[in-house]
């Protein structure tokens, strides 16, 4: 499967472009960067690093350094680290550097050139992929389908992460996720309401680390600050947030899909909501009237996906 990887790194996006690397499934054709956890400046740094550290020979694009219409807002150095990846001191590429084309417009030219054949794996906010339809109107019909980590629906108690209704990265730039929902394209969001099922517990990433080579032991290293940060919620552990989006990516069987148009709430206190209109619901003349209908997971072999995970790396 042909993948571009639009990514803010990041230590769970980190964990996800390893993921994709180890997979044979997956064909990383492109990466393109945006701002999330980090300033553009750094999540474009560790891109380049992580590539050139692990040997991913992807081309990186570097994207958008804010929202389509919000201000500027403070970076999570608290959950990432103040240089997104934990600070284990990850060294910066000296060989490696950026694609001329910037993230909108490499996105464009990679989807043409695979017309149909490419999956859009997107991690971060979705400012890249909203510039790049305003870019290139006819992008939709060349890529064959976007995979989302974003959105928060509500099941099972999972609200927002940044908000009691909002998930971080349609929060940090509603109208552009709000665009890409409503477009013709297929979409699947992947969102809080499954990734919070899929916990990597202490043990689980411990063992990823002894056994699981150079990948492994990197990955448990810069997941320590992530642990410290969820430790009062999952008792010890992370939730696998990004790698659940290159999951169903992949192979959505582990996922059960709803189907439905989505919106994304752009102003008030429910700024960054994402809400579902199930098919077969009539509402009459609505704002979800007339919009495509896009798939939402709404449960996950959580099991399956962490016996996965680990085998990519655990020989």
């Amino acid at each position: 499967m042909k993948i571009l990887f639009d990514t803010d790194p990041g230590i769970d996006d980190a964990m996800a472009l390893l993921m994709l690397a180890r997979d044979p499934r997956a064909e990383l054709v492109g990466i393109t960067t945006v701002f999330g956890n980090a300033p553009i400046a750094t999540t474009t740094a560790n891109a380049l690093a992580l590539c050139e550290h692990f040997g991913i020979d992807a081309p990186v694009s570097r994207g958008a350094a804010q929202a389509l219409a919000l201000p500027p807002r403070g970076f999570p150095e608290d959950i990432h680290g103040r240089d997104g990846l934990g600070n284990v001191g990850l060294p910066a590429a000296r060989v490696r550097g950026v694609e001329a084309l910037p993230a909108p417009e490499f996105i464009s030219a990679l989807a043409r050139r695979h017309s149909g054949e490419l999956t859009l794996v997107a991690v971060g906010p979705l400012t890249n992929l909203a510039l790049a339809l305003q870019f290139d109107p006819g992008l939709p019909q060349h890529v064959k389908q976007v995979v989302v980590m974003g959105g928060a629906f509500g099941l099972r108690g999972h609200g927002g992460n940044v908000t009691p209704v909002a998930e971080a990265n349609i929060f940090n730039d509603p109208h552009a996720a709000d665009r890409v929902f409503t477009t013709a394209w297929p979409v699947t969001l992947v969102g809080l309401d499954v990734t919070h099922e899929v916990l990597m517990h202490t043990g689980y990433l411990d063992a990823l680390g002894r056994d699981g080579g150079n990948e492994g032991r990197f990955i448990r290293d810069i997941t320590h600050c992530y642990e410290a940060f969820y430790n009062a919620r999952t008792g010890g552990g992370i939730f696998s947030h990004d790698a659940s989006a290159v999951a169903c990516a992949l192979d959505p069987s582990a996922f059960t899909l709803r189907r439905g148009a989505v919106r994304v709430v752009t102003e008030g206190l429910a700024l960054g909501q994402t809400i579902q209109s199930p098919l077969g619901l009539k509402f009459g003349s609505t704002d979800w009237h007339g919009h495509p209908a896009q798939s939402v997971c709404v449960d996950v072999d959580a099991p399956r996906l962490l016996a996965e995970f680990s085998a990519l790396f655990v020989r």
